[in-house]
C-alpha cells in the first residue's frame, strides 16, 4: 500500500498534498517580478509553497501547482495575495504518455 502525502503530513511528516489551482483574470496577466516576492512572503506565512504556473495563450488564465496543508489554506493565501483561486483540486499523482503512473 502506498503512503500518500496527506498521510505523511498527518503522521507528523513534512510532506504535504499538492493542489492544482485554476485562476481566471479579467485582464491579461503581465508577470511583475516584484510581485513574486510579496506572493512568496504571503505563501510562506500561510504555509504553502508555489511550485510553478502555466499561462494560457490568451494570458487570462493560469494553472498553478502548489504544495499546501489543505485547499482552504490555498484559498486563504490567494485572498491575502489578491489572486483568484477559481478552482482548487487536490492531485495525487501523474500519468505519462506511456501509461506510467506515479504518486506525488
Amino acid at each position: 500500500m502506498r503512503t500518500t502525502a496527506r498521510q505523511v503530513q498527518e503522521s507528523g511528516g513534512v510532506e504535504m498534498p499538492y493542489f492544482l489551482i485554476e485562476r481566471n483574470f479579467a485582464e491579461d496577466v503581465e508577470p511583475h517580478f516584484g510581485a513574486f516576492d510579496e506572493i512568496n512572503r504571503i505563501n510562506d506565512a500561510e504555509g504553502v509553497r508555489w511550485l510553478y504556473s502555466f499561462l494560457s495563450l490568451d494570458r487570462r488564465k493560469t494553472f498553478c501547482l502548489y504544495e499546501a496543508p489543505s485547499a482552504d489554506v490555498v484559498r486563504r493565501a490567494a485572498v491575502a495575495a489578491g489572486l483568484p483561486a477559481d478552482v482548487v483540486v487536490e492531485v495525487t499523482g501523474t500519468v505519462t504518455p506511456d501509461g506510467a503512473m506515479a504518486s506525488l
